[in-house]
């Protein structure tokens, strides 16, 4: 499958879209943070959440919800559970900023409810990491790309195979504004992505990466996975959580590093 299409079809953010079914994993110990993890195009939280759960972070609620079911212009107007409306990854594709905000307004809702001493985090996988990464760049703007106050406090953002949508302007938006670049600097970023990623090519994860880390994302982390496809391994996973461990300062040890 490719990420390309010549008819990027009409966007649907005006429309009124339900999203499906959000799964919960709770701690099993002490509760220090709470994550929410996004599926990918097609998918749904289950998926996720039935992983997450395996994980040896105790200490991290998890939130998986399920994106809307929409018209995708990838196929051709076919509807399927998605973030937001995608036709080609590139910096010259338009992005669905409608809804692109309205899948970060979600994810901050979901947020917005968690105790005060909790430590908030994003995630996801393909689809669902552009959509963290996006949501990374309204916290560090202090809006929502229709100008609306975004309201949370992140502390770490994951994103597993994805991309960065709304590159072009990124870099200009942030520099312009002291409270944006000092944000950008100290937000704490981990994407990974294979080598023989053949959705989501790895040259778009890694051109993602620098025009992060030119914009200012000065505590950005990019893993290279060599052969890896589009799917994660028991490597990645290994890294993701001890990179949790230390950025969110939890409980508990290091994980051995394979």
């Amino acid at each position: 499958m490719s990420y390309n299409s010549s008819n990027m079809g009409s966007r649907t953010g005006r429309m009124a879209l339900e999203f499906g079914r959000t799964h919960v994993v709770r701690p099993k110990g002490k509760h220090q943070a709470t994550i929410v993890w996004l599926h990918g195009l097609g998918d749904k939280g289950s998926s996720w959440s039935q992983l997450l759960e395996t994980l040896p972070l105790p200490n991290i609620k998890w939130i998986c919800p399920t994106a809307p079911t929409r018209p995708v212009a990838l196929f051709g107007g076919f509807p399927c559970t998605a973030w937001f409306d995608v036709g080609d990854i590139s910096e010259e594709s338009p992005d669905d900023l409608e809804g692109l905000d309205a899948a970060a307004s979600h994810v901050a809702n979901l947020l917005s409810t968690e105790p005060a001493d909790i430590k908030l985090g994003i995630g996801g996988f393909s689809m669902g990491a552009a959509a963290a990464i996006y949501s990374a760049s309204c916290r560090v703007l202090g809006q929502y790309g229709n100008g609306n106050l975004y309201p949370i406090n992140l502390s770490a953002v994951v994103g597993l195979s994805g991309w960065l949508p709304c590159s072009r302007s990124l870099r200009n938006r942030i520099t312009v504004s002291h409270e944006a670049a000092r944000r950008a600097a100290s937000l704490p970023m981990l994407l990974c992505h294979g080598s023989g990623d053949d959705v989501v090519a790895y040259k778009h994860g890694e051109k993602s990466a620098q025009t992060l880390s030119s914009a200012g994302f000065r505590n950005l982390t990019f893993k290279t996975y060599n052969g890896l496809g589009h799917y994660t391994i028991p490597e990645e996973m290994d890294v993701v959580c001890n990179w949790l461990t230390v950025v969110l300062e939890l409980d508990g040890l290091r994980l051995v590093d394979r």
